[in-house]
């Protein structure tokens, strides 16, 4: 098993030297998903939201938060990210899927952006809809791919059984 990358040999916390690494294009992939009432999905969908456009503004909130990520977890590198896409995805009849893609070219992954990406998407859907429905509960937040760097690809692979 490999060790933990953010401690020293004395066992202190640090931001990993990422200097001699390559530069390679790195993407990430994350998702999770919110579930809720299906009065709530359906007010979300038909527009009536008292404070507007409830899934435009989480996919705002979620490309900000993945460019914000270093400012957020306080060993993350800050990077360059050169894209980032939000998804959210109704799921009739009670939940929300959201998915996040973040690239880079650089010298560190960009993991930690795509499932920062995925938070605060569905803690903005949250904050958006808690008036009506406060009971609603966020799930299966995960990393499902990873690309590029010295580890190559990684993909999570799912229990089918």
């Amino acid at each position: 098993m490999s060790e933990f990358s953010h401690f020293n040999a004395q066992g202190e916390a640090h931001m990993v030297d990422v200097g001699d690494k390559a530069i390679t294009q790195r993407r990430a992939v994350a998702s999770g998903e919110i579930h809720m009432q299906a009065a709530t999905l359906e007010k979300i969908l038909a527009g009536h939201h008292k404070k507007g456009d409830v899934l435009g503004i989480a996919r705002l909130a979620g490309i900000m938060a993945a460019k914000k990520t270093a400012d957020l977890i306080p060993l993350c590198h800050p990077l360059s990210l050169t894209r980032i896409a939000v998804d959210l995805e109704p799921q009739l009849p009670d939940k929300i899927l959201c998915t996040a893609t973040v690239e880079t070219r650089g010298q560190t992954g960009v993991e930690m952006e795509a499932l920062a990406a995925v938070q605060i998407a569905l803690l903005t859907i949250y904050d958006m809809c808690k008036a009506v429905d406060r009971g609603m509960s966020m799930h299966n937040i995960l990393l499902l791919e990873k690309m590029g760097g010295k580890s190559g690809h990684w993909q999570h692979i799912t229990d089918a059984s």
